[in-house]
């Protein structure tokens, strides 16, 4: 449902709770209960003390929270503590509430006597439940454990009531946070090696492009999208907003550093051995991938050299790709592992499909190579944007080859001297050595480079090549070859891009019309469907239907983003998924405050760096950031 129903539902709680009654009962105009937000801000400022919490009344993904502490401030203030009490003005207090304005014997309490055994052990499991729903069993252990270092003084609240006081607030807090002003994140993957390291923890600036409106706000505020150790949803779909942006401090520039949620990850495998359930981020190549293999094992085509009689056949599979999507997609939905895995062989079931909103995707971070109305292009590994060599910075990491006959490289050095990284679990490889007959592969950053070529001179240095484009070389492609082409974006058998040359293509802009047909409509499928929202059907005479309505053209109805990896092979970007919308921005990654490698440990000299500037904060940084950190502590310590 729309945000504007559970606004409402904030708008009709003091209607349906009765609450002029009992407001009379404590002393107010019973017609103030009836104002919005006024009543609300008696409420806090009668039963706790804390009018200025009727501010976060207006925060979607703490709303709904503060209209449950109203209720139970509310009821609590006439002396209805218990367990069930508790309960009932959490989840559903109107029954509770006309019972209250019925009972002529119920009126206001004074505040809880802290000393008072029999108030005590009235409010005690009622008090158990607020901490649970605060942080359900950390927050009773921890309560239990500095109960044990340190004694409750005379007067004072209750362990159990002070943590459940103090947690709720801090959930407020870092809710508001981590939603409208910076967030964590950890860097889990080597794609923007050498410049951003696995290990590195930072903060995502929200404010630098604005931070979004959430579309789930019911979620709870410590994790993304999954409760770990126990893999369900940390999220709730019951009240869902479309997109909004509010102001930031600026827009996205080429080459900014951005974090943004994963555009291909609407549709996850749900695999709850694994980090966050996922068994692979990319819905869409598994199923290109489990189709491919599908067709394979039911053609006798895996084990054995394929030869030119074979190759025809994998004209079927171009022909017939539907069918065989729909196998594997039926496949997965039953929970079945892909058929190419180990876990399909030993006849292990994964738990589904789960959806994802646009906010609850996975985090990824790039950089971003072509904003709105830039013109990209792709050629021997060479990024071209409007024409001109994109820009390229010194610790970005690219391939080459070496050629044996120009010199001769010993690993040892090429770790110890030039500081070169082979990861233990392969999540980095910078040197690999092969055998006689093929060159050294050199996964590198320009500077390595420089200093490679300095103590080498002789070396000579070609770009690499996983896998040759057959548009380059001017050949017609194998089936095999137009089968390849579902690797990377757009996906489409007859689209011949690669990671390392890919055709000139224009960034969608927002406001902008292209002209659309069976030629070109793989660049588009997925901004007018899954990013906009709208119907796509192609007949097979080349006809188009958006909205059910024959169309030639297309106006985007939101700008987009074109984002690389700065480790370039060895990155999942938008030359496999495609264009970022706008509304899957979250914000720029700003500070490293920590990083700690694998299998190396902390990395003191990377600790306060300054991603964007590519360097460390200067003292007036530092001392911004402080402040702006003492800002914010301050302002909810004051709301406390």
């Amino acid at each position: 449902m729309s945000f504007i129903y559970f606004y409402l539902l904030i708008l009709i709680n003091p209607f349906l709770g009765q609450w002029g009654k009992q407001f009379q009962k404590m002393g107010l105009s019973s017609s103030n209960a009836y104002i919005p937000l006024y009543n609300y801000y008696l409420v806090f400022k009668h039963t706790n003390k804390k009018p200025f919490w009727t501010i976060l009344m207006l925060i979607p993904g703490v709303h709904l929270i503060m209209m449950m502490v109203a209720n139970v401030s509310l009821i609590r203030r006439f002396g209805r503590f218990s367990l069930m009490d508790t309960f009932q003005g959490i989840f559903f207090p109107y029954v509770l509430m006309h019972q209250l304005v019925s009972d002529e014997k119920a009126v206001q309490v004074a505040e809880t006597n802290w000393n008072n055994a029999k108030e005590l052990e009235a409010r005690k499991w009622g008090d158990h439940l607020v901490l649970f729903m605060c942080l359900p069993v950390l927050g009773h252990a921890l309560e239990l454990l500095f109960s044990l270092i340190s004694s409750r003084k005379a007067g004072s609240k209750t362990g159990v009531k002070e943590w459940g006081d103090s947690l709720l607030f801090a959930l407020i807090a870092a809710t508001v946070i981590r939603t409208y002003v910076f967030e964590p994140f950890q860097i889990p993957t080597g794609s923007m090696e050498k410049t951003m390291l696995v290990g590195d923890f930072l903060f995502v600036n929200k404010l630098a492009f604005g931070p979004k409106v959430p579309i789930t706000p019911l979620s709870y505020p410590l994790v993304h999208n999954n409760v770990p150790w126990v893999n369900i949803p940390s999220y709730l779909t019951i009240e869902k907003g479309s997109y909004f942006r509010l102001p930031g401090f600026g827009k996205i520039k080429p080459y900014d550093i951005v974090v943004f949620n994963y555009p291909s990850g609407d549709t996850a495998v749900y695999d709850p051995r694994i980090p966050n359930g996922l068994m692979g981020h990319d819905y869409h190549g598994i199923i290109n991938n489990e189709a491919i293999w599908q067709f394979r094992i039911k053609n006798n085509l895996l084990g054995k050299g394929v030869n030119a009689a074979d190759s025809l056949k994998f004209l079927s599979f171009i022909d017939n790709i539907d069918y065989w999507r729909n196998i594997a997609r039926e496949n997965l939905k039953n929970g079945l592992f892909p058929i190419y895995s180990t876990e399909n062989a030993e006849g292990m079931t994964h738990d589904g499909l789960i959806y994802r909103p646009v906010d609850k995707r996975e985090n990824y971070i790039k950089r971003c190579i072509g904003t709105p109305g830039d013109v990209i292009k792709i050629e021997n590994a060479t990024v071209y944007r409007n024409g001109k060599p994109a820009k390229i910075f010194d610790n970005m990491a690219f391939k080459w080859d070496v050629s044996k006959a120009t010199a001769t490289f010993n690993a040892q050095e090429m770790f110890e001297r030039f500081g070169l990284e082979n990861a233990p679990d392969a999540s980095r490889y910078d040197y690999e050595e092969g055998d006689s007959t093929n060159p050294y592969v050199l996964n590198i950053s320009p500077l390595e480079k420089r200093n490679i070529q300095k103590a080498y001179p002789n070396a000579k240095f070609s770009v690499h090549i996983d896998r040759p484009s057959y548009t380059v070389e001017k050949r017609n492609p194998s089936p095999e070859e137009l089968i390849e082409n579902l690797e990377c974006f757009p996906k489409d058998f007859y689209v011949n891009n690669t990671m390392t040359d890919f055709q000139e293509f224009r960034v969608p802009k927002k406001g902008a019309t292209v002209r659309i047909s069976s030629k070109n409509i793989a660049w588009y499928r997925r901004i007018i469907t899954a990013y906009e929202g709208h119907t796509l059907v192609e007949k097979k005479d080349g006809t188009i239907l958006i909205d059910d309505k024959k169309a030639s053209s297309y106006t985007f109805g939101m700008n987009y983003y074109w984002m690389m990896g700065d480790n370039r092979y060895n990155s999942a970007d938008s030359r496999v998924w495609g264009f970022v919308p706008e509304d899957h921005i979250v914000g720029r990654a700003s500070l490293v405050w920590l990083s700690k490698s694998p299998y190396k440990g902390f990395r003191m000299e990377r600790i306060l760096k300054n991603v964007s500037q590519e360097g460390s904060f200067s003292i007036l940084q530092l001392i911004g950031f402080a402040l702006g950190i003492g800002v914010l502590i301050a302002i909810f310590k004051y709301l406390a």
